[in-house]
């Protein structure tokens, strides 16, 4: 995986009638990380799509996103993307500013979908 190695975590859990995401970053499945700020963002969506699809979710089944972000300004890219992938009535969300992601990440996006 590029230098990057395999997480010690499952992708995605189910529990409760909910599934739950690990966070995730923008890692191509080749384990390269996904710079720069929209393409970042980006990528971390296509990483919750992969870990969702790994229980048969999907992203029209989330309830709650939270973004972290290690520069707030990144919110309105964020706010873009959160509108483009969800439809009304769109799901809870918060972001975060953080101070630092793994493998220097500018974002982390962290999901609860309902069970299929």
């Amino acid at each position: 995986m590029s230098g990057i190695e395999a997480h010690p975590y499952s992708d995605a859990v189910v529990a409760g009638g909910l599934v739950f995401v690990s966070g995730s970053l923008p890692l191509r499945p080749d384990g390269v990380v996904v710079g720069g700020r929209a393409e970042a963002l980006t990528e971390a969506m296509e990483t919750v799509r992969r870990r969702l699809a790994t229980v048969n979710a999907r992203v029209e089944d989330v309830v709650k996103a939270t973004y972290y972000l290690t520069d707030i300004t990144l919110r309105d890219e964020a706010n873009a993307q959160f509108c483009e992938v969800w439809s009304e009535p769109r799901p809870a969300r918060t972001v975060v500013e953080v101070a630092e992601l793994p493998y220097g990440s500018v974002v982390e996006i962290d999901i609860v979908a309902l069970a299929p």
